[in-house]
């Protein structure tokens, strides 16, 4: 999947690739990225241990910890897989299999960001329609990491992709994988042991 959408992106005059001019400032600055990513992380993962995997918000808190573990493999996999260089270390957007420390392509932290929020998105949307805003989270991250020279357009729509693709599976699951591989406490949660 990753690889047909850098040849559409690339077929023809319709190249999307391209360097944004680089900024570090205000809600783009790298740590505000910082204090997204980990947030939602953080959020999710202590969100799981208070909440347990007996309620529908635990379940989706849990979804989205296999999500997000799923996307972090897959995305490093890729990686590791296309060694694509970043804006910030060449002006030719197709410059795959440059070895080791070219590893743009699928934006990693696009895929976390989006495999975290799209559980919620997935269980919740329907019921609440303003979670659909949660998807303004990984938009904002795509075009900060854009914004800092770190990625490709085509980057950062893999990463979206894969983030959804793990999320609709994790969600899929009536039992998340790793809460079915913790000892019974993690499923009742801090939360309902008081």
């Amino acid at each position: 999947m990753a690889a047909l959408i850098c040849a559409q992106a690339h077929a023809g005059d319709s190249n999307i690739d391209h360097k944004w001019n680089f900024d570090n400032s205000g809600i783009w600055k790298r740590n505000v990225q910082l204090t997204v990513v980990n947030s939602l992380v953080f959020g999710a993962v202590a969100g799981g241990l208070w909440e347990g995997g007996e309620t529908r918000l635990g379940r989706t808190l849990w979804q989205s910890i296999d999500s997000l573990a799923i996307g972090t493999v897959s995305s490093e996999v890729l990686k590791n897989t296309f060694q694509r260089s970043r804006p910030t270390q060449g002006s030719d957007p197709d410059e795959f299999g440059q070895g080791k420390g070219h590893y743009s392509f699928p934006s990693g932290e696009v895929t976390a960001v989006t495999a975290v929020v799209t559980p919620f998105v997935l269980e919740y949307g329907r019921d609440h329609p303003l979670v659909y805003a949660l998807e303004l989270l990984p938009v904002y991250d795509g075009i900060a990491r854009l914004k800092s020279n770190a990625h490709w357009q085509t980057d950062v729509l893999a990463g979206f992709a894969l983030g959804t693709a793990a999320a609709y599976y994790a969600h899929s699951r009536e039992t998340p994988f790793i809460l079915g591989v913790l000892p019974h406490g993690f499923s009742v949660g801090i939360r309902g042991k008081f």
